[in-house]
């Protein structure tokens, strides 16, 4: 059985690498065809061209394995059903069960590598592409401008921020809650301003003239006293102290869930959750970045004992089969995102729920095919 397994494993690969292949350079030709306009308007040198194309390459693979793991299953399964090679080995005494190992050994190497290549290499290379896609489109966020942004610094403070614009580094309407030490449900300090701007190094202060951080603008001071009666105060500017996060820092928190890699994604939700926001949505992302990788091994599952039936249409037919059931599965798993993402369904579930009901169907037609 060696032998035969080699064999198998042999087309499979061979069909895969040409599939994936292929799909990229589609994928890479249309979406250049699309962009093409936007950076000879933006006047951008053919080297962050490259730049930007060799980032966006890892984001393809990622979306294009499955694809290229089923499309190589039908092919591969097809062939040796239409040319009685399939009918020869099964007289020999081997089931479906038994070809279909080498299918789901190799796909399941290949879900393994995914799960590291998209959890960390692909939101890397999304960084430099974001950064390109900002730079210079003007697009993702282009200033890292962002509305109604709340997180934990330290132990004790809460900060809300209304606006935030990353060009100018300055922030607007910000709030500042300060608690107990001993007892983080006891509110001591507010602080409340119109603005809030970023000091640099060599910037001007009357209270720290060398001493870079944040500093508050056209607020007010409440200390919240549990002996005698609250007091508050007016200030024009004030400087921050021990506020850690800078603007990279900020920059940082206001990454999108496809440039963060698992660490920092579940990082970013404990910090999101402590600070009382909903996080449904980055959990839903969080448990995609593992459920997608496994997407090719439930389509192989569906794939091979599809193509294992013989057909007149061959190649024609089971490339129109791998398109459908390709769209059908990312249609499904956008859909099913969207409750996730409202609360409706747990975050875990789901982010598993389309490669559950296609793991289903496919264990439905592999028991039902011929033998």
């Amino acid at each position: 059985m060696k032998i035969l397994d080699r064999y198998i494993i042999r087309q499979f690969l061979a069909v895969f690498s040409f599939g994936l292949l292929a799909f990229l350079l589609v994928f890479l030709v249309i979406d250049m065809m699309e962009k093409l306009d936007d950076f000879i308007d933006a006047s951008v040198p053919i080297e962050t061209v490259v730049e930007y194309y060799v980032a966006f390459t890892p984001e393809i693979i990622k979306l294009m394995t499955p694809v290229a793991l089923l499309l190589a299953a039908l092919f591969v399964t097809g062939r040796l059903s239409n040319q009685n090679e399939l009918a020869a080995i099964k007289s020999s005494g081997v089931s479906l069960y038994r070809i279909l190992l080498p299918f789901l050994s190799v796909s399941l190497i290949v879900s393994a590598i995914s799960i590291y290549f998209n959890g960390w290499l692909v939101p890397y290379a999304n960084q430099q592409k974001f950064a390109v896609e900002r730079t210079h489109l003007h697009r993702s966020g282009s200033d890292v401008s962002r509305f109604n942004i709340f997180f934990q610094e330290g132990r004790t403070r809460l900060i809300s921020i209304n606006y935030y614009d990353g060009q100018a580094k300055t922030a607007s309407r910000v709030s500042i809650q300060e608690f107990a030490d001993s007892n983080l449900t006891i509110l001591v300090r507010r602080y409340d301003a119109q603005q809030m701007s970023w000091l640099p190094l060599n910037g001007v202060s009357m209270s720290s003239p060398s001493k870079e951080g944040w500093i508050l603008e056209r607020g007010t001071i409440r200390e919240f006293h549990r002996s005698h009666q609250d007091s508050l105060s007016t200030f024009d500017r004030r400087q921050i102290g021990k506020l850690a996060v800078t603007p990279a820092d900020m920059e940082k928190k206001q990454r999108k869930p496809d440039e963060m890699d698992y660490t920092e994604l579940k990082q970013f939700i404990e910090n999101q959750r402590a600070a009382g926001q909903d996080v449904n949505r980055w959990l839903v992302d969080f448990h995609s970045k593992i459920a997608f990788p496994f997407a090719g091994v439930i389509v192989v599952l569906f794939g091979v004992p599809f193509g294992s039936i013989k057909r007149r249409a061959g190649v024609a037919l089971n490339f129109g089969i791998c398109v459908a059931v390709t769209f059908t599965y990312l249609a499904f798993m956008k859909m099913s995102h969207v409750f996730g993402y409202n609360g409706d369904l747990n975050a875990l579930l789901t982010a598993w729920l389309a490669n559950l009901i296609f793991l289903s169907l496919g264990i439905i037609n592999l028991v039902r095919v011929q033998k």
